[in-house]
């Protein structure tokens, strides 16, 4: 046991090297720090050089004051770069005069949150460097120390120099973005034009292991009858949690279940666990564990919570370089709402 855990850095290092000499869709090749897009370790070293040691100054405060920050960065980033680019079009607000609809009001953004800290975040770096440092890579750099924060891997190597999109992807969020009741192949469709793969996408998925999940997307699996893919036990405890299948989206106070019972903020390999057990909390999730293209990861993942963690954190860096804004692209927002006037 104190063997792994002592060689654990260097398997992390060992691995997410590996990822990154791919050279694939934006990874950089081997003896480089700079990919082929234009992001690069340590972007603001000189125009910023406290940069992203503000940014974890704040995801440390933000997590102290509100653990549950720390998840929602990590949702944040998914959504972000899922949706065409890694380009905090996620942010915009809705400007009608602009004709612009914000991302946050698709359904897909359902439960979403903690946004108003993002702008303690922004603010933050505003303040240290005007005009510098893009949302885009606050987001990358914010769910890279949120995963920390959650004991994930620590000290990823996050590439920056993303710049922000001027328009919102609204119309595309619903055909982007996979539901909680898609099937393997589409989540595995669409990670891939990310550059990940399916070992990548069982990883990337284990943060559901912490968060919760609004009752409105498990009553189908608990009414009339509860899913036959769910342990009977643990069908009873969602019922209770959801005692009715009349769950709206929109309401006020939301009941909700959360993903992981045992360690429910510990970015751990507990979700690989509870997947094996016929606990998987969203239809996607359990599926995982039966497909075999997947499954072979699961039990991989949910025996070995170093070698999760280095998966996790290699897909993580994948998944942050899609399709980025880079170099006279876009802009970099003053305020993460709003494009600059």
């Amino acid at each position: 046991m104190g063997s792994r855990s002592s060689l654990a850095p260097v398997a992390s290092a060992l691995l997410l090297l590996s990822y990154l000499i791919a050279g694939n869709n934006g990874v950089a090749a081997a003896g480089s720090s700079t990919s082929s897009d234009g992001l690069k370790l340590n972007y603001y070293s000189e125009s910023c050089p406290r940069a992203e040691e503000i940014v974890k100054e704040q995801v440390k405060s933000l997590y102290e004051e509100h653990g549950n920050t720390a998840v929602s960065w990590l949702r944040a980033l998914f959504h972000d770069c899922t949706v065409k680019s890694c380009d905090a079009s996620l942010l915009l607000e809705t400007d009608a005069a602009a004709g612009l609809v914000s991302e946050k009001s698709s359904t897909r953004s359902f439960g979403m949150r903690n946004f108003k800290y993002i702008d303690a975040i922004k603010t933050a770096l505003e303040r240290a460097c005007p005009g510098t440092v893009s949302c885009a890579d606050l987001l990358a750099l914010a769910a890279r120390d949120g995963a920390a924060m959650l004991g994930g891997p620590a000290d990823i190597p996050m590439r920056t120099g993303r710049r922000d999109a001027t328009e919102s992807h609204y119309g595309e969020v619903e055909s982007y973005i996979p539901n909680h009741n898609e099937s393997v192949s589409a989540v595995l469709d669409r990670f891939a034009t990310m550059g990940v793969d399916a070992e990548g996408v069982v990883a990337l998925l284990g943060a559901h292991s912490v968060g919760r999940v609004h009752c409105f997307n498990l009553v189908a699996r608990l009414y009339p009858a509860v899913d036959g893919t769910i342990e009977p036990a643990y069908g009873a405890y969602l019922r209770g949690r959801c005692p009715t299948a009349d769950a709206k989206e929109d309401t006020r106070d939301v009941a909700y279940a959360r993903n992981d019972r045992v360690t429910p903020m510990v970015l751990d390999n507990m979700y690989h666990k509870n997947l094996l057990k016929g606990r998987g909390l969203l239809l996607v999730d359990q599926r995982l564990a039966t497909d075999p293209r997947t499954a072979p990861y699961v039990r991989k993942m949910a025996a070995d919570n170093t070698y999760f963690h280095d998966v996790f954190a290699a897909a993580l860096v994948k998944m942050s370089e899609n399709g980025p804004l880079t170099g006279d692209q876009g802009e970099v927002r003053k305020d993460c709402r709003f494009v600059n006037k």
